[in-house]
């Protein structure tokens, strides 16, 4: 054979070239390991001693069934392992792990292209022999990008397969051709096969072959039967959350109606003096307060949850937004005896945040911090950059949060027990409202506390060195 010719040679064409080729199907990764094993399966319960030709996909999954009919033949059989690439040691251990090296060949075949996207898996005997030969359709080139786009699914094969004696000896030839010439030999010049293969033997493989591909099946159907219950678990706990959720916000409107009916009752009483009208007042003022300031944090996290994935998001320096907020909050600050202060350099890049929702995340993160501490306290904005990310660090020495609670903080309407009247006062969104935003911007947010010393909430935003975190 000439060196073009074995540059071109492909075991697939050759066990085609014949006056009457078998027919190529269609088939996949699985269906040709399941091919594999039921002709494993026959030669172990017939105890049929065999010589094999393999060269298989990569993966310890296929050297397996190899070893598999060696331990069940007590490592009887000669396994011949062919390779394009050259053979190292480092190679030969990993298989020999599996194969007993006392029967086992490396067999290396000179590069080939064709021989590149083709395995095969020989088997001869005096009482059966058999050719499976699989090959990766070559994708034309307007199917080469999306093919790369489409990750994660397996390449699909066309797969031949014979019992016929004399193509498995072509098949040989040729590969005798390929192979380095010290290796040659094991590509007999005649190969030992039978004339006709007993119809039980071929009964018997297509019988292990039907239990294989109805095995495959129910794999298969079972694997969609558990996709579909866990997509319908999730509906479940979307729908129980929804529940959870309007549960919790007639429990939150309920209350101050409840105080407001309170105030009124007493209101109505003939002996109540000047000072307890004016008591019930005011707390008919501040109970219709906390109602509107719930309905309007509902209605700004129903807006946010249903315009968030629809929202664009903008390029937005920190220096542009803190020291403006920062300012607006600076006499509530100094009414409590809080010191503040920020530290937000002007040569930080810009960040990727949702059109209008940096300004937010800020205010929230500055209110809580106001809020929960106390007279003579302090509070720090402080802004970094920390590798393709930028850090902004609301800090202060307020009551702090125990541990216990940290991870529920952002559930919506949770309010950290402080202890105060003045914790009741929000609407227990805020948190809520700051982490989705962040989320949409693929931002994150981080808590740090201890009781009675203080806390810290550092977000993470994505600057303008990266690619936008999402459409």
């Amino acid at each position: 054979m000439n060196d073009s010719l074995r540059k071109e040679l492909s075991v697939y064409q050759l066990a085609l070239g014949v006056e009457t080729p078998p027919q190529p199907l269609p088939s996949n990764p699985a269906s040709l390991l399941s091919l594999l094993r039921s002709h494993i399966d026959l030669l172990i319960e017939q105890q049929i001693t065999a010589t094999f030709w393999v060269k298989l996909p990569p993966g310890k999954i296929w050297h397996a069934e190899l070893k598999r009919y060696q331990s069940a033949m007590s490592a009887s059989g000669v396994i011949n392992i062919c390779r394009i690439e050259k053979i190292n040691a480092g190679a030969e251990e990993q298989v020999t792990d599996e194969i007993s090296p006392q029967q086992q060949n490396w067999v290396q075949l000179l590069s080939n292209y064709q021989l590149r996207r083709e395995y095969f898996f020989i088997v001869s005997s005096p009482q059966f022999c058999s050719l499976i030969v699989a090959r990766r359709p070559r994708k034309r080139n307007q199917n080469r990008q999306t093919h790369k786009a489409k990750t994660g699914k397996i390449p699909s094969l066309l797969a031949v397969m014979t019992m016929e004696g004399r193509i498995i000896q072509q098949v040989l030839d040729g590969l005798k051709q390929v192979a380095v010439p010290e290796l040659s030999a094991v590509f007999p010049a005649e190969l030992i096969y039978p004339s006709i293969i007993e119809p039980a033997l071929i009964s018997q493989l297509i019988a292990k072959q039907l239990q294989r591909q109805n095995s495959i099946q129910r794999q298969i159907t079972n694997k969609r039967i558990a996709k579909l219950r866990e997509q319908n678990q999730k509906l479940h706990n979307k729908e129980q959350l929804k529940d959870d959720y309007l549960s919790s916000v007639c429990q939150e409107l309920r209350t101050p109606l409840t105080h407001m009916k309170t105030a009124l009752s007493l209101l109505n009483s003939p002996t109540i003096k000047p000072p307890q009208r004016q008591r019930y007042l005011q707390m008919l003022n501040t109970q219709c307060d906390r109602q509107s300031i719930l309905i309007t944090g509902l209605l700004d996290l129903v807006n946010l949850e249903h315009n968030l994935e629809t929202t664009s998001l903008e390029l937005v320096r920190l220096s542009d937004i803190v020291p403006g907020v920062v300012s607006t909050y600076q006499p509530v600050a100094q009414e409590k005896g809080i010191m503040l202060a920020y530290t937000v350099p002007t040569e930080l890049p810009g960040v990727w945040c949702v059109t209008g929702g940096l300004k937010q995340i800020v205010i929230n993160l500055l209110q809580n911090s106001i809020k929960f501490t106390p007279k003579g306290g302090q509070v720090w904005v402080r802004a970094r950059l920390q590798a393709d990310y930028v850090q902004l660090e609301f800090r202060d020495t307020g009551i702090g949060i125990a541990e216990s609670e940290i991870s529920k903080i952002f559930d919506c309407f949770y309010r950290v027990r402080s202890g105060t009247t003045e914790d009741l006062s929000g609407a227990g969104l805020g948190l809520t409202i700051v982490k989705r935003l962040l989320w949409r911007c693929g931002g994150s947010i981080s808590v740090r506390s201890k009781l009675d010393e203080g806390s810290t909430f550092t977000i993470q935003l994505v600057t303008n060195r990266n690619k936008i975190p999402f459409k």
